[in-house]
């Protein structure tokens, strides 16, 4: 089983991060092998609308998108890290998001699905607040990404309340909440 963590955060050693690594050690601890993707340490990007579009639902912008593209489409199980920021998705995983437009044009327009592996989908977020409807708003972002490369939106995890760099670790429970997580992901 392949484990991808896409980690949204701008700050590595953060919240975000923190919790994407106990998810992903807990996968791993069941036998997953796993990677994570920072998106913000990736050259790409945002979507271009471009004008002339592909027809095979493929992005035709070459940058490092391209190669995220292929890891998604190969692993079992994707898992989304993004905080909230201003209500929701961060920039990065956002931008991310947005680049998966001619993916969701191929799909439902043309019927042309390039994600034809089907995985299973999973979540994360953290915010400073404890406002619900921000976490909601994040996941209805996520759960069309997640339809668009035939991910079943099947688990989530929201940490409210949690601000300042890396406080994540003060939380005992949210900690053991990701690694039960990654072994869930393995074992179903």
């Amino acid at each position: 089983m392949y484990i991808l963590g896409i980690n949204g955060s701008p700050r590595t050693g953060g919240n975000t991060d923190i919790l994407l690594d106990k998810v992903l050690e807990g996968a791993k601890g069941r036998g997953a092998g796993v990677e994570k993707v920072i998106l913000n340490t990736l050259k790409f990007v945002p979507c271009q609308e471009c004008a002339k579009v592909r027809n095979d639902g493929t992005c035709q912008i070459m940058d490092d998108m391209q190669p995220l593209y292929k890891k998604i489409e190969e692993a079992d199980v994707i898992v989304v890290a993004s905080p909230i920021f201003f209500g929701s998705l961060s920039a990065q995983t956002k931008m991310m998001i947005d680049r998966f437009q001619c993916a969701w044009r191929g799909k439902y327009m043309l019927e042309v699905d390039i994600f034809s592996k089907k995985k299973t989908g999973a979540f994360i977020s953290v915010e400073g607040s404890k406002r619900k409807d921000f976490f909601d708003n994040a996941k209805s972002i996520v759960k069309n990404l997640f339809a668009t490369i035939n991910a079943e939106y099947k688990y989530e995890l929201f940490c409210p309340g949690i601000d300042e760099k890396a406080e994540i670790i003060k939380s005992r429970e949210y900690l053991e909440m990701a690694a039960k997580l990654g072994e869930k992901l393995v074992s179903g």
